[in-house]
């Protein structure tokens, strides 16, 4: 049986393979010879004129980023355009470290526990990691920590409306993936 088999698969390999012949072959080589000995007349196109290139000085890479809202949206319209006086941040109280970076600068690395008050641990451009809790204060716009997840740190931040009042925006920073 195993002899009938090995020779049924070797005819359907020879038939296989002998479909693969080309019929034809000794007519495409005459052809190919003739292409050879006179490719016959090739046409380019001329190559385009190579365009001149102008460098252009970029003089506001110290300017505030372009990708950054001009004005920040209030989460609630007040009462006049320009926002509130009376959410003004308070000047006289003394900054914090993290205070001195923007949001987007800091990371949130992990959260804790302890005593049952949760507390978040962020680590700054600097390589050093802080250790905050609900009312400490960071980044540049007074943002004040209102709550401490497992996986995020919320604010509040006091920002300038731009015509001379300030807004509260909530904000939050998350634990990477």
């Amino acid at each position: 049986m195993n002899h009938w088999l090995t020779r049924g698969a070797l005819l359907a390999l020879l038939l296989a393979l002998g479909a693969c012949r080309e019929a034809n072959l000794a007519g495409l080589e005459r052809e190919l010879e003739s292409m050879r000995v006179n490719p016959g007349d090739v046409v380019l196109e001329p190559v385009p004129p190579v365009p001149s290139y102008v460098s252009v000085d970029y003089y506001f890479a110290d300017e505030r980023s372009p990708f950054q809202a001009r004005l920040p949206e209030p989460e609630s319209q007040p009462d006049d355009e320009g926002g509130s006086s009376d959410l003004a941040p308070d000047e006289s109280r003394p900054r914090e470290p993290l205070e001195a970076y923007d949001l987007g600068q800091l990371e949130l690395v992990g959260t804790l526990t302890v005593g049952g008050q949760p507390s978040a641990l962020i680590k700054a451009p600097d390589g050093k990691v802080h250790r905050l809790r609900t009312g400490n204060h960071m980044g540049s716009d007074y943002g004040r920590i209102i709550g401490i997840t497992n996986a995020s740190v919320q604010l509040v931040e006091i920002v300038p409306t731009g015509r001379g009042g300030w807004i509260e925006r909530s904000t939050q920073i998350a634990l990477d993936d």
